[in-house]
């Protein structure tokens, strides 16, 4: 492990572009993901796909209905809405696809189904930070016995330092799981651990154009600040787990269900963009994790 170390310490991040067509997940990625414990894709999302996946998104009548807020613990908020099944809308089509989910089965090594998917919107001047946390250090409490789990997280906007993009400790997944404890509306890490594991691990600020995508393992440690700037920065995240962690309990989240994958053209083709049908929207009030 001293010699993984030194390496992670030593070693820049390397992205790799999406090229349609040509686009698959290679050795060196998987060994990057190993080693890191995430990737970036540049350009994940095209621009009309992007555009479109926005205006729906963006739309009054269609998932902001189902958002709500999180207090960060210091002053401040951050939107979000979050649903459980995929569906047949344009954003069922992106966590579908195979670029999004069979990039993430490759990742993982093995089948995966759809955990959840959220919009994290933090707006202008008012957007909520997020405290360190590793994914997994609560969807341990949903009964997930493994950490086999990940998640794409696709930029809708500019992510940069100003506007609080996500900040990774790189290597941090070999931690295994870490306490957590509640701040605020959230779950964080143990602060005295992190503390101590940022003195040895690399804290990597992950910014991205739109349309770029970090694919990253449950048990990275990261986090965001708030958005102090003029701009928004608003996040579109795809959560998988393997079809063989299958949780032991029933709770707000998914037990496993087969993840109808489709081809990478579907978003454009798709013509059911705002279909809210059968998405399973979650209630802040059943989110077992803050009880």
């Amino acid at each position: 492990m001293m010699a993984d170390l030194k390496e992670l310490l030593k070693d820049n991040d390397v992205t790799f572009p999406y090229k349609p067509g040509y686009f698959r997940v290679t050795a060196v990625m998987k060994k990057q993901f190993e080693r890191d414990g995430y990737i970036i894709v540049r350009s994940l999302l095209g621009s009309d796909e992007l555009s479109k996946l926005k205006e729906a998104l963006e739309s009054d009548d269609g998932l902001m209905r189902h958002s709500f807020t999180r207090d960060d613990g210091h002053g401040r908020f951050s939107k979000l809405c979050l649903w459980n099944h995929p569906g047949n809308d344009i954003t069922g089509m992106v966590g579908r696809c195979e670029k999004v989910a069979g990039t993430m089965e490759q990742l993982l090594e093995g089948e995966v189904y759809h955990y959840h998917t959220k919009l994290m919107m933090k707006e202008p001047h008012t957007g909520g930070s997020f405290v360190w946390h590793q994914d997994y250090g609560y969807w341990y409490k949903n009964g997930c016995l493994f950490p086999d789990m990940g998640t794409a997280f696709i930029a809708i906007d500019k992510c940069d330092q100003d506007n609080g993009c996500l900040k990774v400790l790189r290597g941090s997944h070999h931690l295994g799981r870490i306490v957590h404890k509640t701040v605020g509306d959230q779950i964080g890490a143990d602060m005295e651990r992190v503390e101590l594991i940022k003195q040895v691990l690399p804290l990597v600020h992950v910014e991205l154009e739109p349309g770029d995508a970090l694919f990253f393992h449950c048990n990275v440690l990261h986090q965001s600040d708030q958005n102090s700037s003029d701009r928004r920065r608003w996040a579109f995240l795809i959560a998988y787990n393997r079809a063989s962690n299958n949780p032991m309990f029933h709770h707000h989240h998914p037990q496993y269900t087969p993840l109808m994958k489709v081809p990478d053209s579907a978003i454009l083709e798709c013509q059911s963009p705002m279909d809210m049908t059968g998405k399973w929207f979650m209630n802040p009030n059943d989110d077992l994790r803050i009880r």
